[in-house]
Parts: C-alpha cells; sequence; structure tokens
C-alpha cells in the first residue's frame, strides 16, 4: 500500500483502505464490483498547500488502486474527477455526496458523469478501515 500513500493527501489513506478491501475479494466479489462498476476513475487531488496529486481506480478489468495518471498506468480513464483533498475525505466519510460536491462546484468531471455517480457506492467499502 506503500505505493499508493502520499504525505500531505489524506485521500490516500482511503485510497489504500480501498485497495485492501480489493485485494481481500474473492474471484467472484471481484467479478461482481467490477461487472456494477465497469470503469475506470482517474482522481485528480489537490491538497490544501495547491499541489496535485493523482490515483486511478480500474473497476473495469482489475479492481485495483494505483497512484498516478491512468494513461501513465495504460489505462484510459472513462471519467476523471478532479476535487479537493478535504472533498475527497468528506465523501469517503458519508458527510458529502459526490452529486452534492458536483452541483456545488467542490467536484468537477471530465468524461463518463454517470460513472461518476458511482462514487459514492465505492467509497463505501472503505467505511470504518481507513484511519482518518
Amino acid at each position: 500500500m506503500s505505493g499508493i500513500k502520499v504525505e500531505g493527501y489524506k485521500t490516500s489513506e482511503v485510497l489504500a483502505a480501498l485497495a485492501q478491501v480489493f485485494e481481500g475479494y474473492n474471484d467472484a466479489e471481484r467479478a461482481a464490483q467490477l461487472k456494477k462498476n465497469n470503469g475506470v476513475f482517474e482522481f485528480r487531488v489537490k491538497n490544501a498547500a495547491g499541489q496535485e496529486a493523482l490515483w486511478t481506480i480500474d473497476l473495469k478489468k482489475t479492481g485495483t488502486v494505483k497512484k498516478g495518471e491512468a494513461k501513465a498506468l495504460g489505462l484510459k480513464p472513462d471519467v476523471t474527477i478532479i476535487l479537493s483533498d478535504e472533498t475527497f475525505v468528506n465523501i469517503a466519510d458519508g458527510k458529502l455526496t459526490g452529486q452534492k460536491a458536483f452541483m456545488t462546484g467542490a467536484l468537477k468531471t471530465k468524461g463518463n458523469m454517470m460513472l461518476a455517480t458511482k462514487l459514492d457506492g465505492v467509497l463505501k467499502s472503505t467505511k470504518g478501515k481507513a484511519k482518518l
């Protein structure tokens, strides 16, 4: 998981926990998640210092979380989600929905916006597993 964590980003803690959840899936659970979500999510997250970090969740083929831009990882993002570290953590904690964040301008998307609506469900699987 150390390859996912980035100092100064609480988002990386959530995504590291999500990666552990995905690793714990058996083949049937993994296949169900891939079928349910069927997409590649790229996250562009800015921290309080204004620096940007990127992560990619592949829920199309492998069910994995990786640090880096989707293209650099040999993937084509179906949706790119642009948000702050604080907004991401609030969505993961259930304090904010992805839809509300989008409507208030705290979250922006490029690509398949309907896929972005599945973000809340994907992040719910980390509930209680990430130490924030």
